[in-house]
This record gives C-alpha cells, sequence and structure tokens, in this order.
C-alpha cells in the first residue's frame, strides 16, 4: 500500500492527491499534524533521501529561523518537533521512498 506522509492544508498535498485519485491509485493518508512521525519513520526518510531532501527550507517553518539557529540546527530533532518542515509529500511504497511532487518523475517512480 501507498502511504502519503504530509499535512492536509498543503497545495502540493492536494496535488498529490488528485494526481493518484485521478490515475485511481489506492493510499493511505499519513498527517503529521494528528499522528506525528515516529524517530524510527523520520531517520527511515532522511537514510532514503538524505537531510537536505527531507528538511524544507522553501517553507515558512525553516525560513522563520535566524541564521544562527540555521547554522546551529540539529535537523533531525527539529523534524521531529516541526512536522511541518519536513518535505511535502513524502511518498513511501515498498520501503522505498519519494519526495515532492514532479508528475513525470512520479509515474516512474510509481511503475517500477
Amino acid at each position: 500500500m501507498l502511504t502519503i506522509y504530509g499535512i492536509p492544508a498543503c497545495n502540493t498535498m492536494k496535488k498529490t492527491f488528485d494526481f493518484l485519485n485521478e490515475k485511481g491509485i489506492p493510499f493511505e493518508f499519513h498527517d503529521y499534524k494528528k499522528k506525528g512521525i515516529s524517530a524510527e519513520q523520520l531517520r527511515f526518510f532522511m537514510d532514503q533521501l538524505g537531510e537536505e531532501i527531507v528538511l524544507n527550507k522553501q517553507g515558512s517553518t525553516y525560513r522563520q529561523l535566524n541564521d544562527s539557529e540555521k547554522a546551529n540546527l540539529d535537523i533531525f530533532t527539529y523534524l521531529q518537533e516541526k512536522t511541518s518542515a519536513i518535505k511535502r509529500p513524502i511518498l513511501v511504497q515498498n520501503d522505498r521512498c519519494f519526495a515532492g511532487f514532479k508528475p513525470e518523475e512520479l509515474d516512474v517512480w510509481l511503475t517500477i
């Protein structure tokens, strides 16, 4: 089963849901706001994708940090506390991950 991790009030998440629904691909949604994220799942994301991809530097949560906070950031701890700073969406299927919404790349990833 495909699982999508993110928050519901995000345009990129909505695009991803629409994309999968149009293709008839079933999925489960893991809402960080309601369920949080376990240390094991976050570590899996970081191991599979890398810290720089998992940390959403474009989002307002990260951009609110000052330069000193950014320079001294423990990314793992920060993302556990501020799940809205995790890249959205992260899709997981069969122990593999895909981050972001890039329709052409997602099509390829889903068929592997």
